[in-house]
Order: C-alpha cells, then sequence, then structure tokens
C-alpha cells in the first residue's frame, strides 16, 4: 500500500460546475502546471513533456464527481491519480489525492505536494475570478 495525501481546496461555485470544468481534458492545461498542450489520441491525450511524450487517460464523464485520471511518464510506469468534485454547500471541495510513489523521498513528496496545491489554487482562481 503507498503512503498518501489528500488535498483539497473549496471553491465558490456549484459542485456540477467544477465538475462540468474538470470533466473536460482539454481544461486541464489552464490550471495543472504539469500538463501543456493536450492532444487526443484515440481514448488517451498525449501532452509533450522536457522529457518526451506522456500519455494521459480520463475517467468518463460520470454523474459522481469523479475525474480519476492516470499518466504514464515517457520513462516509467503508469501513475494513478484520484481526482474527486464533491458538494459543499452551495460550493465544491475538490479532493486530490496524492501517492507516495515507492521511489520517491520525503522531499520529493512534499515537493510534489507542493506543486499540486499550487495547481488547485490556480484552478479556484481560475474557476472563481
Amino acid at each position: 500500500m503507498l503512503a498518501s495525501r489528500a488535498i483539497t481546496v473549496q471553491i465558490g461555485r456549484p459542485w456540477r460546475d467544477v465538475y462540468a470544468f474538470l470533466a473536460a481534458p482539454e481544461n486541464f492545461p489552464r490550471w495543472a502546471a504539469g500538463l501543456g498542450a493536450l492532444e487526443r489520441d484515440g481514448a488517451q491525450w498525449l501532452t509533450r513533456t522536457a522529457d518526451g511524450v506522456m500519455a494521459v487517460r480520463f475517467t468518463p464523464p460520470n454523474a459522481f464527481g469523479v475525474v480519476d485520471h492516470w499518466v504514464t511518464p515517457p520513462a516509467g510506469d503508469e501513475i494513478y491519480i484520484p481526482l474527486r468534485v464533491i458538494a459543499n454547500g452551495e460550493g465544491a471541495e475538490v479532493v486530490f489525492i496524492l501517492y507516495r510513489l515507492p521511489a520517491m523521498t520525503d522531499d520529493d513528496h512534499a515537493r510534489d505536494a507542493a506543486l499540486v496545491t499550487r495547481d488547485l489554487a490556480a484552478l479556484k482562481a481560475l474557476l472563481e475570478g
């Protein structure tokens, strides 16, 4: 079992609006700094990174607020990233589960957590702005 950390942000928009934005893969580069321009390639999406092309798969649209995705780095195994949008009163709670992968140090995991926190803040600013 992998160690994990839940990173959340509250967004002052109805959860269904937040989910609709997140459920469109082409919106990810607007707030997630790690994903550049995405190009559709069948059931997956591709993005170019400094290390090469990375494949990304997304959960199909659903009624449950699930926006899980899987990324495959150019030189590595597929990584599962759980992402949820949950109703919170009149707004939404976005929950990102960050796993600590086996090769990660504590510092690596802390750095990734800071990056995810920054991305979720960007998402909040974009959707509330």
